[in-house]
């Protein structure tokens, strides 16, 4: 990547950083900028690092590093959170949101004095500058937080930096720094969290999807842990070893997790589940609905797979033929938004579960657990680009979690009826408008009648314009179709905020599904 495109893209994440500030223009706002400004100069010691092979860890090498566009993405939506959620009145939440942007904080500049510490010569006035933003990021923590919240973001830190050395290691080339910082960080949060839960007393519970999502999440990396150790001693492609797996699958869930999201939720989490999804009629036919989508996404991938014939082992799927997979999320997620908007519980549990399913799937492709192991691997073939130069296949994760991200972070407690007020309504239809909408469309006209190029990348203007334009349109859509959304006349910012997104689709070599939705929520909360 350019020297001209990774600015272009620094540019970006200053104006959204720099609107963020204007609108919150506190202590904690200060900090984040403070961050960026060190985090940009830190960035390229982390891509030089990479060029010359200097890394500790193996890092996806077709990107940049990416730190600055991750370290900002925990801290603002903190800030934001801690923001509506003090205008609401909700303390708890808004303590929370204080505690996400310390710790996203914190967790960034950890990996910005890893690459300085590591960088030879020794860059001082780089030093000097994270020096400068670690005391007042610190300074601002201790005259905001909390003894007990202090301690918080110091385990946050400290399972980041375990997870990192395990999860690194074992998954070598498929992060950049930044994608690293996001996921690892937003899983050391998690797993806290829902230690911190099982902890507490019985009688301070929350809301059972909210625990299913924390448990599906953490049980699923713990087993892939799990069994990514125990295949370091054996075959994984056996037929022992196969059964094995599934039998351990089995006794780990029902025997564990299963236990533990009962003592979270306190009843019997099956009981709950099947209630849940089939309380109402329209939760029945969304549900009837979300299964013939995911048969036609496998009807998608069984007929290009027939297409390729046997003398073109090459042949791979082509960008259009990928954002297929864009739309049918699309028409997954727009009715569960749309029908079920009462606090988006379906939508909320059903995106948790898919997320368990599918990095259940993975393991069997990547640890070739018979009988479909082998199967998955050459169904799959057909669909990889250079994202995926790990051992792991993870875009179509990172999908998901783009599109879900929105609804699992959306602040229920702080919004009133169900949606908040001005631009924060489209929230939960970030993941929809950055990817579903913009993001297919940038590349599919980008790519078919594009022209004009962005200096520095393989994006074009005409694509990017096309995203803008069809996020408007969609927002349109939305105004029509869902009577909860009331933006208020803020048509304005939202321009701005579909334009800053797309610009950032535009430069970015990260992982865009990821990324963009969350900026995005970030500019409209």
């Amino acid at each position: 990547m350019s020297n001209k495109a990774v600015l272009a893209e620094s540019l970006v994440v200053f104006a959204v950083a720099l609107l963020v500030h204007a609108a919150v223009w506190d202590r904690f706002s200060w900090c984040a900028l403070a961050l960026a400004v060190q985090a940009f100069y830190v960035q390229f010691k982390w891509d030089r690092l990479l060029q010359l092979g200097g890394a500790v860890f193996q890092f996806r090498t077709a990107a940049n590093s990416g730190l600055l566009p991750a370290s900002m993405v925990a801290p603002l939506l903190g800030i934001v959170m801690k923001e509506r959620c003090r205008a609401a009145g909700i303390v708890y939440f808004e303590r929370l949101g204080v505690v996400v942007a310390s710790a996203g904080m914190l967790v960034a500049l950890f990996l910005s004095v890893l690459a300085v510490g590591i960088t030879k010569p020794v860059p001082t006035n780089t030093c000097i500058l994270s020096g400068v933003a670690g005391s007042v990021i610190i300074y601002t923590m201790k005259h905001s937080l909390t003894v007990a919240e202090v301690i918080e973001v110091l385990e946050v830190l400290l399972i980041f930096v375990y997870l990192s050395m395990i999860l690194l290691y074992l998954l070598p080339r498929c992060f950049t720094p930044g994608e690293a910082l996001l996921v690892l960080g937003a899983l050391s949060f998690v797993l806290n969290r829902l230690i911190k839960r099982s902890l507490s007393a019985p009688e301070a519970r929350g809301d059972p999807s909210d625990f299913l999502l924390l448990v599906a999440v953490v049980g699923a990396v713990l087993l892939g842990l799990f069994f990514a150790v125990l295949f370091l001693f054996l075959d994984s492609g056996t037929w022992i070893s196969s059964l094995f797996f599934h039998m351990m699958t089995a006794v780990l869930g029902l025997g564990v997790l299963v236990p533990w999201l009962q003592r979270l939720i306190q009843r019997n989490p099956l009981l709950w589940l099947l209630q849940f999804l089939f309380q109402t009629q329209a939760r029945v036919c969304l549900l009837g609905y979300w299964s013939l989508l995911a048969a036609s996404a496998c009807a998608v991938v069984l007929y290009q797979n027939a297409q390729r014939s046997s003398g073109s082992k090459k042949h791979q799927a082509s960008t259009a033929t990928r954002k297929y997979f864009h739309l049918i999320v699309v028409a997954t997620y727009v009715p569960g938004l749309v029908l079920d908007r009462q606090l988006l519980h379906l939508l909320h549990v059903a995106a948790a579960l898919c997320l368990a399913l599918l990095l259940l799937l993975e393991y069997v492709r990547y640890f070739r657990i018979k009988p479909f192991g082998q199967a998955l691997r050459q169904l799959l073939s057909l669909f990889l680009d250079e994202r995926d130069s790990g051992p792991l296949i993870l875009t179509h994760i990172y999908l998901l979690l783009g599109m879900s991200l929105p609804v699992w972070l959306f602040p229920r407690a702080c919004a009133p009826k169900g949606a908040l007020s001005g631009a924060g309504a489209l929230v939960p239809y970030s993941g929809v408008l950055a990817v579903g909408v913009g993001d297919t469309m940038a590349s599919v006209f980008g790519s078919t009648m594009g022209e004009i190029k962005w200096p520095g990348t393989k994006k074009t203007f005409e694509g990017t314009m096309t995203a803008i334009f069809a996020q408007l349109i969609a927002v349109a859509l939305i105004l029509i179709f869902d009577s909860s959304v009331n933006l208020n006349s803020s048509y304005a910012w939202i321009l701005a905020a579909v334009s800053l997104v797309s610009l950032l689709e535009a430069y970015t070599t990260q992982i865009d599904n990821l990324l963009l939705p969350l900026y995005l929520q970030v500019l409209l909360m």
